[in-house]
């Protein structure tokens, strides 16, 4: 199963640019580098921040955008997104039976799991109690699970960045429930920090993405503000096959010399001076 996990693409009004950058011609290089080197991906997954002010008119330069793609295409919501405004662009959109945006599929025996962990006016994460009795249904009918989430759930030793992961309300049953079902899930899948981070978490593993725009400058010691820069972006390819997950960032908006070589001993032998 080879899945393409892209984030935080930011969409505006068109036209609006986002943090120095145009959004939308971002996500396009995306999707034209998915188009041309990974057209047989399983599913494209986006896991939030899909609008930067949560517009209308940025919802529906995402339809557009994902309208002639090979593959189906997944999508989470985020902090910066409207709940109301998405649900409006993409009415047939799946939901739990509280309204959340949290839904599941099974492709090549896990379950895909999705979910939604926004709150209105807040750029933290929450998952409440409805959306962890729904999670925990999914869980307890799945043999192998894989999550993708917008949040982090757990702290990542940013401090600013951490006032912004899931609120420890919701983290620590959250955790119990991840814990209960550890044996079943293969990874978290999560974006929202704008940078790879990767560990594990209640014994599971976990990975994070870049942003298609700006990226996160890591601070371990920076206590309130987020520091970020216009530096390369990229998207993950995630093969799972078998108990393995193999997980590849891919730059995407590099214009500039590639260079090649071969893999024999001699490929890599220092040039020698002509006489």
């Amino acid at each position: 199963m080879k899945l393409v996990h892209i984030s935080d693409i930011h969409l505006t009004v068109p036209g609006e640019r986002m943090g120095g950058l145009n959004p939308h011609r971002r996500f396009a290089q995306a999707l034209d580098d998915v188009r041309a080197h990974h057209g047989d991906a399983t599913r494209i997954i986006i896991t939030g921040d899909l609008a930067h002010w949560g517009e209308p008119a940025a919802y529906a330069a995402l339809q557009s955008a994902l309208g002639n793609l090979r593959c189906p295409v997944r999508l989470l919501i985020g902090n910066h997104d409207s709940r109301a405004n998405f649900l409006t662009a993409f009415p047939a959109h799946p939901k739990d039976p509280n309204g959340f945006i949290n839904y599941a599929e099974t492709v090549e025996g896990t379950r895909l799991i999705y979910l939604d962990t926004t709150s209105p006016r807040t750029h933290a994460g929450h998952f409440c109690a409805a959306r962890r009795t729904w999670l925990a249904g999914e869980l307890e009918a799945s043999t192998r699970a894989r999550i993708f989430m917008h949040h982090n759930a757990m702290p990542i030793g940013l401090p600013a960045e951490d006032k912004i992961a899931l609120v420890a309300e919701d983290r620590a049953p959250l955790a119990d429930l991840l814990t209960a079902y550890r044996a079943r899930i293969d990874y978290i899948h999560f974006g929202h920090v704008h940078a790879p981070v990767h560990g594990t978490y209640c014994g599971i593993s976990f990975a994070s993405v870049r942003s298609t725009g700006n990226q996160s400058l890591p601070d371990l010691s920076e206590q309130d503000l987020l520091q970020g820069a216009p530096m390369a972006p990229s998207y993950s390819v995630i093969i799972a096959r078998d108990n393995t997950t193999t997980i590849h960032e891919i730059p995407f908006a590099w214009d500039g010399p590639i260079f090649t070589a071969g893999t024999a001993w001699d490929d890599w032998a220092k040039p020698v001076a002509a006489e």
